[in-house]
């Protein structure tokens, strides 16, 4: 009996952060380490997996499928734990290597590029990168040899039948595998929903190039900066429309300069512009593409919206361009975004009045089911998405025939067994850590900071100041500040009524042997009594004695 274990520590339950370990004999191969974002307004810039669950394994290294922050964002912080290899393609390590000198863990990282279908040796597994077609350049599938046979973990796909980059999907490779035998496939679920195949990113070229070409002013295209083909396509349209580049953005400055450098886009040195020149030459010569599709406050999109970008200002002949899906739940930001635009007479093309502005990089249900067919695995593990997603895919594979499907989440573990020819899958639920550290820049934000925060926003703060005597009482006025507490016309009345209170509740305990700690405890619930009859709420309330 050959046995592997399954350890998902992000990316399933949700979407993004995504992360899972395979173990073999105590050994670990990680397979992509990436991030998510936290939309709650608290400060923080990044949210990646814990890692705690992998502290008594040995970790052999991590093999990255594709480039995107939700898959290579969390390396930096895996590597302050563990000093291990990691392999991925020429672009996703050209991006590796652009976050080095923002963090000093990957300076001295031990990068390896491999090329797909070379065949590496991780430990006791054997990886084999497999091409496929996405949303970003040089993503792989990765097929990994184990103790229970083939294994095959798809990463991020769709079936692009005329990639820009000419990158074919290698549909010949998958086919060959499962003609060997796999043993167990995992897969993308994002878009189980999407019942029809989301198409070539070539189409978005041919939707971009006649907005550009009718345009009589400048167009803005906002887009993910992660999407080199659609960089290469809007450069290619540059070129036949006699307009030049800008790049509104560091994290397209950043995409750009490893496109360059790795070969994808081939821009001439005259094409792109430095940005300060975008005012200067004439509106009918400018093709700006900017970040920020998901209305992020300083982002060049929003600015330009808010007209505070003075790179570049905007009028009723220009154009913008949103080529990029809304995440869900940022749909009342960006929309706002776009109705300032609107608002100013500008005109915006998103895929809700030109449908082909934007094709997802996610294969819809019909490319996973042709995934399934290609590799006919006799067990599966759906992978990235919500529990939604991951059921909804398990019930594709299952009504395709593979018999033996197991759902996780985040922190489950999978017993994957191999006897004669049956793949058998036993999930243990919550079986191993797998929360979320918190980040803003390098340094990392305890959760009880995060719940102080939230408490802080939900009500605002009282900050209480008084003096002590030697017997714990009160001398002088209690001072009373309130930070973002929703009083209104009441700020008078309240003071003067948590005063009352207070010094009502230090009456009622006397003073003999009290502590300091008491009377703060005493003032703080005065306080927060009064503003509960009030305001029908109680904000926090911090309590400083002095003596």
């Amino acid at each position: 009996m050959a046995q592997i274990r399954i350890l998902p520590l992000g990316g399933l339950g949700e979407i993004g952060m995504n992360c899972l370990a395979i173990v073999q004999d105590g050994e670990a191969l990680v397979v992509d380490c990436g991030i998510s974002f936290d939309n709650r307004g608290l400060g923080v810039d990044i949210v990646c997996p814990k890692f705690d669950a992998l502290r008594s394994l040995h970790v052999v290294g991590v093999f990255l499928t594709h480039g995107h922050e939700d898959h290579i964002g969390a390396l930096p912080y895996f590597l302050r734990s563990f000093d291990v290899p990691i392999w991925g393609t020429a672009y996703t390590l050209g991006l590796v290597r652009q976050r080095a000198e923002e963090h000093e863990a990957l300076e001295y990282a031990r990068l390896h590029t491999v090329v797909p279908r070379e065949r590496i040796k991780v430990g006791p597994f054997d990886v084999e990168p497999i091409r496929v077609t996405h949303s970003i350049a040089d993503a792989t599938a990765l097929a990994i040899r184990t103790k229970i046979g083939t294994v095959i973990h798809t990463g991020d796909f769709k079936f692009d039948e005329t990639p820009p980059d000419e990158e074919h999907f290698d549909e010949a490779r998958l086919s060959e595998l499962g003609d060997e035998g796999v043993a167990l496939l995992m897969s993308d679920s994002t878009n189980v929903d999407t019942l029809v195949p989301v198409g070539s990113e070539a189409l978005v070229g041919q939707a971009l190039e006649p907005i550009v070409r009718s345009t009589k002013g400048a167009v803005i295209v906002a887009q993910f900066a992660s999407n080199v083909h659609r960089l290469k396509m809007l450069g290619d349209i540059a070129l036949k429309t006699d307009r030049n580049l800008f790049l509104f953005g560091r994290s397209l400055q950043k995409h750009a300069r490893v496109g360059r450098d790795t070969g994808y886009l081939k821009w001439p040195s005259s094409l792109v512009l430095p940005n300060e020149r975008a005012n200067a030459i004439d509106k009918n010569r400018v093709l700006a593409i900017a970040s920020g599709t998901q209305a992020e406050a300083n982002a060049a999109l929003s600015r330009l919206a808010r007209d505070d970008y003075p790179l570049l200002k905007l009028d009723q002949d220009d154009a913008v361009v949103m080529s990029a899906r809304i995440i869900p739940g940022n749909e009342p930001e960006v929309f706002n975004i776009l109705n300032q635009f609107l608002r100013r007479q500008i005109l915006v093309h998103t895929w809700l009045t030109d449908r082909g502005v934007h094709v997802s990089g996610h294969a819809s249900r019909p490319e996973q089911q042709r995934m399934l067919a290609l590799v006919r695995p006799r067990a599966f593990i759906p992978l990235h998405g919500t529990l939604h997603h991951l059921r909804r895919h398990a019930e594709v594979a299952q009504d395709m025939g593979v018999d033996n499907v197991a759902v996780l989440e985040n922190g489950d573990v999978a017993e994957v067994t191999a006897v004669a020819d049956t793949i058998d899958i036993e999930v243990e639920r919550s079986a191993v850590s797998a929360g979320k550290r918190y980040f803003l820049g390098t340094r990392e934000v305890p959760d009880a900071v995060l719940r102080e925060r939230e408490q802080l926003a939900r009500g605002g703060l009282i900050v209480m100041s008084a003096r002590i005597d030697g017997n714990r009482g009160i001398c002088g006025p209690i001072e009373i500040d309130l930070r973002g507490v929703a009083v209104d016309d009441l700020a008078g009345e309240l003071r003067e009524a948590v005063s009352h209170e207070a010094t009502l509740a230090l009456a009622s305990i006397g003073h003999t042997s009290i502590t300091e700690a008491a009377v703060a405890e005493a003032l703080r619930l005065a306080a927060r009594r009064v503003c509960s009859a009030l305001l029908g709420y109680k904000p926090e309330v911090l309590v400083r004695l002095s003596v």
